[in-house]
């Protein structure tokens, strides 16, 4: 009883800043709004210690020569990327609005478009980079609603507003675990289109260069796209200017060869949009602990 009381106060304790940081401002403009919690997730992650130590880890091993205060400069940038993909996914149903805000580019929304003309369904294969949410946006406006799948969170507050804003995002949204990849296998032969980010460790995948470094990465997606004939396509949300213009990019489909081969294709793709811009990736995944 004790354990659970404790565990019900610390989710709410966790909460309030972001809640907090989500109403104070709820009288301004979209821009502003999610401006707003950028600059503040920049400076946590700038002078927080925890999250320096956190994120220099990472940047460290990637990028070993990288000065303090280039560090410094990264860590604030990657925060105000975070807060405001943070906020626009907190506030999905909005941001699915802003459609004059995305400039969509690349030959893979054509060959979903055909996939789906066919009856078939596709996978597209991203990361969490710039704002992985408006590629969904794009599909969605052109009536190739997508699905995708989650890590469900710990904390309910925190999983109830993620949950609210992805599922605004296109359906079904589908948790990981088998029961998810069922549904997901289900939802793939009817049709249907799924997003997946493929830049989290996995356990139980194949190491493959990321990055220039070993990790843990899962082949199930190169796995389904084989087995089923779908296209494998790599998409690509990438914040413009201030942050709040995108450039959605739908790369060629991967060729289908065999899982390890597309799936490191894909690494490849995902490694080449962060080398060109560092700070709009999520460095706090701890994408190589265990490689």
């Amino acid at each position: 009883m004790v354990t659970r009381l404790v565990k019900f106060t610390w989710n709410h304790v966790r909460y309030v800043p972001l809640w907090s940081a989500l109403v104070s401002s709820h009288w301004r403009s979209f821009e502003r709004r999610s401006r707003a919690l950028g600059t503040a997730v920049g400076g946590l992650l700038r002078w927080y210690p925890i999250a320096q130590r956190r994120v220099d880890r990472e940047l460290l091993r990637v990028y070993p020569d990288l000065t303090r205060s280039r560090r410094a400069k990264l860590r604030r940038e990657i925060g105000r990327h975070m807060g405001q993909t943070l906020f626009e996914i907190y506030h999905c149903a909005e941001f699915q609005t802003r459609l004059d805000r995305f400039e969509v580019t690349g030959p893979g929304l054509a060959a979903l478009e055909e996939a789906r003309a066919q009856g078939k369904g596709a996978i597209i294969v991203s990361g969490h980079f710039g704002q992985w949410e408006a590629i969904r946006a794009v599909l969605k406006a052109r009536g190739l609603e997508s699905g995708a799948v989650y890590k469900p969170q710990t904390n309910p507050h925190y999983q109830r507003r993620l949950l609210a804003g992805i599922e605004a995002g296109g359906k079904p949204i589908l948790a990981t675990g088998r029961v998810g990849t069922k549904a997901m296998v289900r939802h793939l032969c009817s049709g249907g289109i799924i997003s997946i980010l493929l830049d989290e460790k996995y356990a139980e995948g194949v190491r493959l260069p990321f990055l220039g470094l070993p990790a843990m990465t899962s082949i199930s997606a190169a796995q389904l796209a084989l087995k089923y004939g779908l296209p494998m396509v790599p998409a690509y949300g990438t914040r413009l200017g201030d942050g709040g213009r995108f450039e959605v990019a739908f790369e060629t489909p991967i060729p289908h060869t065999d899982p390890v081969t597309m799936t490191r294709a894909f690494n490849d793709s995902l490694s080449a949009r962060i080398e060109a811009d560092p700070a709009q990736w999520y460095w706090l995944l701890r994408r190589w602990d265990g490689a």
